[in-house]
């Protein structure tokens, strides 16, 4: 499969029924982002929403790449990394995330971050495919 990455410039209803789509593959809880949220993303200067097509033009992926700059430099990154499940193991992912590796270096980030659930099994192969190291850390969440 070619797959082609490119940063989303503009909300778009194709975005819209692309995430419908992916979101519930991606998480059995959240709900699909609408124009409202897209457009959040989409304009906001600390995300990059970047989609895969296919050799037709089709949305079959999407990651999101956030930078922001902290005391210590600039930080990358990566969440809601999605393939759809038709294209999975054809390269999709890995463009995305070769893609927002080269994005994240261009803005000065000297590493990238991410997380990943130890049931995805092949995403977490990808990863260490690329070059990303399990990272020692506590991983804490507030939920308030």
């Amino acid at each position: 499969m070619t797959v082609t990455v490119e940063i989303a410039e503009q909300p778009t209803q194709e975005l819209v029924e692309a995430f419908a789509r992916l979101t519930p593959q991606l998480s059995r809880s959240a709900p699909a982002p609408g124009l409202a949220e897209l457009t959040e993303i989409v304009e906001s200067p600390a995300c990059h929403l970047l989609i895969a097509r296919d050799e037709d033009g089709g949305i079959v992926g999407s990651l999101t790449l956030v930078l922001f700059r902290i005391p210590t430099g600039m930080r990358a990154w990566i969440e809601d990394v999605v393939v759809d499940g038709e294209a999975r193991g054809k390269g999709v992912g890995e463009a995305l995330n070769r893609f927002a590796i080269d994005l994240a270096a261009e803005h000065g980030a000297r590493s990238v971050d991410l997380t990943s659930r130890p049931s995805r099994e092949a995403a977490n192969r990808l990863y260490r495919r690329l070059g990303f190291e399990p990272h020692e850390t506590n991983v804490y969440r507030y939920q308030g």
